[in-house]
């Protein structure tokens, strides 16, 4: 017998076997993310971010929802998370003090253990690698540093790769990536 659910409303259902009950404590064990299940979605962190008044895929309480409901791949694979400007609007209205700024930092800091970097980030990861920086320096700042009788700053990624090989975000990054071309 065929279902007369179109393909909306099948995605719309959620299976009990896809939810982690335990990823809102796992959260709230993470620095910033305590106060996440004090969270009883009255929508005053969207109502005050600038983010989500101009990018409507940005929704903290959303987000803050799908965690406590345990869709945890849903929101560590989610670039949504990524894109909180940490204005602290939301951090200083929220009348439970559920510290969204903290919490959007404590569910990145999840994602990116598991390998989960926004596109955005690839850029810096990839400068960290080269150079040991986020960021490039270029000649014209090594000689304001001789003016001030500074010494040079060379590019030397050693110590940086030796933290990224240790952390295993390069491996988890690659590992993810496979798995997003397979799926």
């Amino acid at each position: 017998m065929e279902s007369s659910q179109t393909t909306d409303e099948k995605k719309a259902h959620i299976e009990a076997v896809e939810l982690d009950p335990n990823f809102k404590f796992e959260i709230s064990k993470e620095s910033g993310g305590e106060n996440i299940t004090s969270c009883f979605q009255c929508g005053t962190c969207v109502a005050v971010c600038p983010v989500a008044a101009k990018n409507p895929e940005y929704d903290p309480r959303k987000i803050i929802w799908m965690a406590l409901l345990g869709l945890r791949d849903e929101v560590l694979s989610s670039k949504a998370i990524w894109l909180c400007s940490t204005c602290y609007s939301c951090y200083v209205r929220c009348p439970q003090n559920v510290k969204i700024t903290s919490v959007m930092s404590a569910i990145q800091n999840i994602a990116s253990r598991e390998g989960h970097v926004h596109p955005s980030y690839e850029a810096g990861l990839e400068m960290l690698k080269k150079t040991g920086r986020t960021v490039e320096l270029s000649e014209f700042e090594n000689q304001k540093r001789e003016k001030l009788n500074c010494p040079p700053i060379e590019e030397n990624a050693l110590a940086t790769i030796k933290i990224l090989d240790e952390t295993g975000i390069l491996k988890k990054k690659e590992k993810n990536k496979k798995k997003g071309e397979e799926g």
